[in-house]
């Protein structure tokens, strides 16, 4: 997410050059460090009750049964 911060910041200005246009800083900064947070948070947690699901399966089943799914 942090990378995906510094491109935007990168990449987004470079576009507006591109096409002669000076972007203002409202188009350019869209997230403040109060809004990353819950973000990066929210993130964590999807990515977690995500994993869960498969990760019980697999810890429940045969070692060669969960190696022949992958």
């Amino acid at each position: 997410m942090p990378l995906g911060v510094v491109l935007h910041g990168w990449v987004v200005p470079a576009m507006g050059d591109s096409v002669g246009l000076r972007l203002p800083g409202s188009v350019i900064a869209v997230y403040h460090a109060a809004e990353l947070s819950p973000l990066t948070l929210g993130g964590l947690l999807i990515a977690t009750l995500g994993a869960l699901l498969p990760d019980g399966w697999a810890a429940r089943a045969r070692t060669a049964t969960a190696l022949r799914t992958e």
